[in-house]
């Protein structure tokens, strides 16, 4: 008896060690947040395991663990009526929502989930729960792609999916069918699904969810690229001053003019003077504004519509947000920047029980008022 008691002991030791991560105090339901990023190690440690062990791509498999845990049919309600449907041979989930009494035709947002370029899906319960409250709150027909995923594709085939689903959809016969006004249409993601550049901040390196090695490896993975560059990218060294293809952005992207004092703080840029010249040469992608909108030239960011941006304090990439967003202001576009200094990366799909964040609830419907006033 007294074994068992002092080896129970021992494994709960262990659970916390693994599961307690320090936390800013600003960050609200800590533990919970702490046994939500836990869970997410672990299965990115079991997905590596199968992957060394030769029995799946590792991606292949966290994406089967997630999916397995989450999938969700295409369940109508009242309010809201759900398909499962394809545009022009991408696969989609629609969700109706109700016509105003005195508007015939709705407002839609066609939306891109999150997950790296290689995880996640529409069909998993925390996207098809945002896209029907966004189409129950909004009266709105919500489109919701599902692009392929890395390893079965990569950078620029999401793109392109994402393109050919949405030109499919905006055909006046399609619009339509859907009620759609053709002048109230708006596109919109999270993470991934925003296609916001890669984490060039220099803080938040160990946050939940998205630690910053993480996302440079998903930035890999999108490009087929080398995991031996990482270590590499994430000091940076694709972009010091012997990299040809980098100077000519350098001064697009001058935080210290981009980022408020609040960020900046006592910050000083660090530039390195020899880098890995290999990198971008072996992946080009890094340098396309395709793969990283923050990185355009202004003329093109002078064409954008009107913009939403939200950003998490707690969040590998929140720098890129906020200068993206300043970016946009500087070309004249009209640009919300909505700040959450309690936010974490993701947390918007965090809104119910048991991974139900204030900060999640509050960010949802701060997105969802903004497209309300503004579509």
């Amino acid at each position: 008896m007294r074994s068992s008691c002092v080896l129970l002991t021992a494994l709960v030791a262990l659970a916390a060690y693994y599961i307690y991560i320090p936390l800013p105090e600003a960050m609200g339901d800590p533990w919970k947040l702490m046994l939500l990023d836990a869970t997410f190690r672990g299965a990115q440690q079991v997905s590596n395991l199968i992957h060394y062990l030769g029995l799946s791509h590792h991606l292949l498999a966290l994406n089967f663990i997630i999916i397995s845990f989450g999938k969700k049919s295409a369940w109508s309600s009242a309010q809201v009526k759900v398909t499962d449907t394809e545009f022009d041979g991408v696969e989609v989930r629609v969700f109706e929502g109700s016509s105003k009494p005195n508007e015939p035709l709705k407002r839609s947002i066609v939306y891109l989930h999150g997950g790296g370029w290689a995880l996640a899906s529409p069909k998993i319960s925390y996207y098809d729960e945002l896209c029907t409250a966004m189409a129950e709150e909004l009266n709105a027909v919500v489109v919701s792609i599902e692009y392929r995923l890395v390893p079965k594709v990569y950078f620029p085939e999401q793109i392109h999916d994402v393109a050919r689903a949405t030109k499919h959809f905006l055909q006046p016969e399609v619009l339509q069918k859907y009620s759609v006004d053709p002048d109230r249409i708006g596109i919109s993601g999270d993470s991934a699904g925003g296609n916001l550049a890669a984490a060039l901040g220099q803080q938040n390196w160990n946050t939940p969810i998205l630690p910053r090695h993480v996302m440079v490896k998903y930035w890999v993975d999108y490009f087929k690229g080398n995991y031996n560059f990482v270590q590499a990218m994430i000091v940076n060294n694709h972009t010091s001053l012997d990299v040809e293809g980098a100077v000519a952005l350098r001064a697009r992207l001058n935080w210290t003019f981009l980022l408020p004092p609040s960020i900046t703080k006592n910050y000083k840029p660090v530039v390195h003077t020899a880098g890995n010249a290999k990198i971008v040469q072996e992946l080009p992608q890094l340098l396309d504004a395709r793969s990283a909108p923050l990185i355009a030239d202004q003329e093109a960011l002078q064409h954008l519509p009107k913009t939403y941006i939200l950003t998490c304090e707690y969040d590998v990439l929140r720098d890129d947000g906020i200068m993206y967003a300043k970016r946009l202001e500087n070309a004249g576009v009209q640009v919300t920047l909505d700040h959450f200094e309690d936010g974490f990366h993701g947390c918007m799909i965090f809104t119910r029980w048991p991974t139900n964040f204030s900060v999640g609830i509050r960010t949802r419907n701060s997105y969802i008022k903004w497209l309300d006033d503004n579509l």
